[in-house]
């Protein structure tokens, strides 16, 4: 039989009391977790007090029990025991049935409020009992109280009632400490004792609630006082990616977060260190960039007109055949060497802020032919502009982008690829493409096309572009409020999206 009192009712009840039916804790772990800090500090604050109330509530009701049912233990040996010191001087020294019987009877009126069974046995005999029924006993009980020399005690589940055995030997009154044979037995009920510990464990399941309902107090306060340096280190982020280098935060006490505040602030002074540093070396670049080109253009343009008059010299066949091919030579770089510096100029007025835009209202389809029509592009670029469309556009940065596109076009696709000019009124919005035919943007220089100085192909070195014309023509487009993509062509090829307003907004220059 079981030693332990609440195999039974009792110790379900204090299993069971909170958590009668299982959450599909997978499902529940997912759904908290999902929730923001603030919710899982506060539900991990609530479930930390709950399993601690818990926790004391399982002790303090461990601790009453072994209480409880020590002191019914005690209690029982002890009044057993005084009863038999009154009653066990006045039997024989070998005592019958009979006289057994009048004994355990005696023992049984003196059980009071306990209502214990009793019954003896002398030697080896058999048990006698107060009535014609056996006591109840657990197994090899008797065999154990038969050769101990001190009380034995033991409890056991009679049904779904715990109960309390006792066995207690009868020493010889001249020698304390020999046995005389004389053993007496008794058990009764511990309903009393269960009824107390199941009162403790509703205390406990009753009292465990509202010390969690009371910890949800403080847990808003922790959770608050945990995230208050949190929403601040988030705040101060957010102005970072913004672009406000010089944002830092507060920072007080020893503990993480603080550690954390001050990393945040050593991370944004050395971010905007090396921003500022970054800047200065732009700026400079830039300044540089362009006061060189500033400082070619008169030589240049000397360059230039000299270039000019012997070029007449050479078509008139007044120079020798080899002077005149090393002319050509000489003309050809210096006209490439005077885009480039126009272009240097160019970027550099946008990287100044002084880029200005002189917008006008123009017919789109004109303005496509007249910037073919100066280039001698118009049998070698095919167009589908709708009749009538117009939009308030900067004509000359307009025909630049167009230049570049159709320019970049025909140069990297040969001369018999075709290049098609597309546009489209949507929205409000002038989507104009440039498509080719060609072999397309490698797709490890796409990313990069609009990128000062990128070139479809690396290994022209001496291509006639300066591989600053798409990133004029994206400036250009950002100047006008609108985009310049680049992507695959859906047949094969390249083709690049203009994207502008087709009427001039509020805001615009």
């Amino acid at each position: 039989m079981s030693g332990r009192l609440l195999r039974g009712d009792a110790r379900r009840r204090f299993l069971a009391g909170g958590l009668r039916r299982r959450l599909p804790l997978r499902g529940l772990r997912r759904r908290l977790f999902s929730r923001g800090l603030r919710t899982r500090l506060v539900v991990v604050f609530l479930l930390v007090s709950a399993l601690s109330a818990l926790a004391a509530a399982a002790l303090t009701f461990r601790q009453a029990r072994s209480a409880i049912l020590d002191r019914a233990q005690d209690s029982a040996v002890r009044d057993l025991r005084g009863q038999l010191a009154s009653l066990a001087p006045d039997l024989p020294a070998r005592p019958d049935r009979r006289e057994l019987r009048s004994l355990v009877l005696q023992l049984d009126r003196s059980g009071g409020s306990r209502a214990w069974h009793t019954s003896a046995s002398y030697r080896d005999g058999p048990l006698v009992p107060a009535t014609g029924r056996p006591v109840p006993l657990p197994a090899g009980f008797r065999k154990a109280g038969a050769t101990a020399r001190t009380a034995v005690v033991q409890r056991f589940h009679r049904g779904d009632d715990p109960w309390l055995a006792l066995a207690l030997p009868v020493m010889t009154a001249d020698e304390p400490s020999r046995r005389s044979g004389l053993v007496v037995y008794a058990s009764f009920s511990l309903a009393s004792e269960e009824q107390d510990v199941s009162s403790l464990v509703d205390a406990a399941r009753t009292g465990a609630l509202p010390v969690v309902l009371l910890s949800a107090v403080p847990a808003l306060f922790a959770a608050r006082s945990v995230l208050r340096p949190v929403r601040r280190l988030r705040s101060a982020s957010e102005k970072m990616a913004a672009g406000a280098l010089d944002t830092r935060i507060d920072v007080s006490g020893n503990d993480e977060l603080a550690d954390l505040g001050r990393t945040f602030n050593g991370m944004a002074a050395t971010l905007q260190a090396d921003a500022d540093t970054r800047r200065a070396m732009e700026a400079r670049a830039r300044r540089f960039a362009a006061d060189v080109s500033h400082e070619l253009r008169t030589p240049l343009a000397a360059m230039t007109a000299v270039t000019g008059v012997l070029d007449e010299e050479a078509a008139a066949g007044r120079l020798e055949p080899e002077t005149a091919e090393a002319l050509g030579l000489v003309a050809d770089e210096t006209r490439r060497l005077t885009r480039m510096v126009d272009d240097l100029m160019e970027i550099s007025r946008f990287d100044a802020g002084a880029a200005v835009l002189h917008r006008d209202e123009v017919d789109v389809g004109e303005l496509v032919r007249k910037t073919l029509a100066l280039r001698h592009w118009q049998d070698r670029v095919g167009t589908d502009v709708p009749e009538g469309l117009r939009a308030s556009l900067d004509p000359r940065r307009i025909d630049v982008v167009l230049a570049n596109l159709v320019g970049n076009a025909l140069r990297h696709g040969g001369p018999s690829v075709p290049v098609h000019i597309r546009a489209r009124g949507e929205g409000g919005r002038l989507v104009l493409t440039v498509t080719d035919g060609g072999p397309g943007i490698p797709p490890d220089v796409l990313p990069h096309v609009f990128d000062r100085f990128t070139k479809g192909d690396a290994a022209r070195a001496r291509s006639e572009g300066s591989g600053l014309g798409l990133a004029i023509a994206a400036e250009n487009a950002r100047l006008h409020d609108g985009t310049l993509t680049a992507a695959e062509a859906p047949g094969g090829g390249a083709q690049f999206t203009l994207d502008l307003p087709l009427h001039r907004t509020p805001e615009s220059p």
